[in-house]
Formats: C-alpha cells, sequence, structure tokens
C-alpha cells in the first residue's frame, strides 16, 4: 500500500496520543492522505506495553480513537470528535520499539455526529487492531474550559515527515 501525504495536522503539547512534550506520551503524528484518509504515526516505547514487547490492548484502543475522532478534521477545519462509543477487535499483537500505522477514516458523516473506522497496521501490512467508533461533533471551546492557545496546537514540523508512506 501507497499512500500519498496531503498534510500534516496538528499537535498539542501536553496530549497522551500528540503531545510531544507529554512525557509517557506516544508523540504521535498525524498525516492527511490523498484518499481521503488519516494516518497516523507513532513508535511505543517500553511505557506503553501490556505483556512484554507488546503494546498495551488499552493504548490500542487509544491510538485508534483518537485517529478515527481526528480524521473528521480532514473535512471539517476546527471540529473535533467526542467519543460516543468505540468497538475494538484485537488480532495480532503489536509490536513495541517499533514505528505503527495507523489508518483512520470518516464512514458516514451527519450534521451532529460522524462515525468512523481504522486499522493499526503491522509492517507487512496485515491488520493488528480494528475499531468502528461513534462520534458527536463539537467545536474545542465546547468541549473545555481551557483555552486553545494554551495547548500550542500547531503543525510540528520535522525532517522526518514524509511525503508518501508505504506500508507492506
Amino acid at each position: 500500500m501507497r499512500y500519498q501525504v496531503t498534510a500534516k495536522q496538528e499537535n498539542s503539547n501536553m496530549c497522551f496520543v500528540c503531545g510531544f512534550e507529554n512525557p509517557f506520551g506516544l508523540h504521535a503524528s498525524f498525516y492527511e492522505l490523498d484518499n481521503g484518509e488519516l494516518m497516523g504515526i507513532f513508535k511505543p516505547g517500553e511505557e506503553h506495553q501490556g505483556y512484554p514487547g507488546r503494546l498495551h490492548g488499552g493504548i490500542s484502543s487509544t491510538i485508534l480513537d483518537e485517529t478515527i475522532g481526528r480524521a473528521i478534521m480532514i473535512e471539517h477545519d476546527r471540529i473535533w470528535g467526542v467519543t460516543l462509543e468505540i468497538h475494538v477487535r484485537y488480532r495480532k499483537p503489536v509490536p513495541i520499539g517499533k514505528e505503527i500505522h495507523v489508518l483512520g477514516r470518516i464512514e458516514k458523516d451527519t450534521h451532529r455526529g460522524f462515525q468512523g473506522s481504522g486499522e493499526i497496521l503491522l509492517k507487512d501490512g496485515r491488520v493488528a487492531v480494528e475499531a468502528q467508533g461513534k462520534y458527536l461533533k463539537m467545536p474545542f471551546d465546547q468541549i473545555t474550559e481551557a483555552e486553545a492557545e494554551g495547548l500550542d496546537w500547531k503543525v510540528t514540523s520535522s525532517d522526518h515527515d514524509p511525503e508518501v508512506i508505504e506500508i507492506g
């Protein structure tokens, strides 16, 4: 599978999933793709394991939830997905210490909410974990009293940002 990157999404400073300043976080980056899907990329460390050498199942659910919930921002700038429900199916163990790819997409978009799905893909392209979720669309100021500016919400570019992502 070969994906062309069309844009990089913003990161926050202390978010567990995307916060580069969170010492316990996943430090994930999210890329919008030419097929309308969203790709999350992260490298889980030992602090993210359940069984030795394996990503904790709750963390797998977390990264899928974030990826599906963010996919709405491809079409709706400044609208966030608030999780109503998520169903996760675990198929194969996810290794730690290796780059992991998470793919998410929107399947149904209505006035108030959306539904989406996603997968954690192993290096060879096999699906390790899959999820489907339902989300409520909300602007940031209705989710929290915190100021968006205080989150340092911005695109953080690096020399490692891909133009093309290949899996399998």
